[in-house]
């Protein structure tokens, strides 16, 4: 079990150098989002190798403009480490919004409107497409 984790903890941040030093946009041998390749409509998850790249990288502005969605993401895993952090840490019984029933729904929907707002191709909509 121990070797599991260090194996996943290794990984991120092989990953994490990874990303740093390489921009997704620079390079070719990376992969491409199958369903951007195929059909030219961008999915939820479309510039996130870019926005990760830009997000190690510290610039905000950059991931915005890769894909909202992503750093709205990163917002709720930290928000769930926090919570889970201090319920573990000092005991505490702080409810996590992200074990509730309908955050799941919620989230979906978010997903949905993304996805659906940014292959849009008029102003301001374009705008949600990564560049």
């Amino acid at each position: 079990m121990k070797i599991k984790w260090v194996a996943i903890v290794a990984g991120v941040i092989g990953l994490g150098i990874f990303y740093f030093f390489i921009n997704p946009k620079e390079v070719n041998f990376l992969p491409e989002c199958p369903l951007y390749t195929i059909t030219g409509i961008y999915c939820p998850g479309c510039g996130s190798q870019r926005a990760t790249n830009q997000l190690l990288n510290f610039n905000l502005f950059g991931v915005l403009r890769q894909n909202v969605l992503y750093l709205i993401s990163v917002l709720i895993i930290i928000y769930h480490l926090i919570v889970t952090g201090i319920n573990a840490i000092f005991k505490k019984q702080i409810y996590n919004y992200i074990y509730h029933p309908k955050t799941p729904l919620v989230i979906l929907g978010f997903i949905i409107i993304f996805w659906i707002l940014r292959n849009i191709p008029y102003y301001p909509f374009n705008l949600l497409a990564p560049y």
